[in-house]
């Protein structure tokens, strides 16, 4: 298994259920491919570097996680599908 993080932007129109609800599923879609959910930092709501989708701010959340080489593929292809999910990013850790 390999570490990697998740960043992801949701909208900032979500109230805390929905936001709560999305980090779930996505725990939920780690665990279920026999991965580990590592630390998940919130950082709340920031202001974007340029408008997406005519929204100035995002809810950002961090997630440290542990998979098989070809899950990110699948986490990105969900996250993409996902109307709340402004914009995300996976990327593999160092090994240390």
């Amino acid at each position: 298994m390999r570490a990697y993080e998740l960043l992801y932007i949701v909208k900032p129109t979500l109230d805390d259920e929905a936001r709560e609800a999305i980090l779930n599923s996505i725990k939920e879609i780690i665990t279920s491919a026999n991965g580990e959910v590592g630390e998940v930092d919130v950082w709340g709501s920031r202001k974007l570097a340029y408008p997406i989708q005519k929204f100035r701010d995002g809810y950002y959340t961090l997630i440290n996680f542990k998979a098989t080489v070809d899950f990110p593929k699948e986490l990105d292809r969900r996250l993409k599908i996902s109307e709340d999910v402004m914009r995300h990013v996976i990327v593999a850790q160092e090994e240390k």
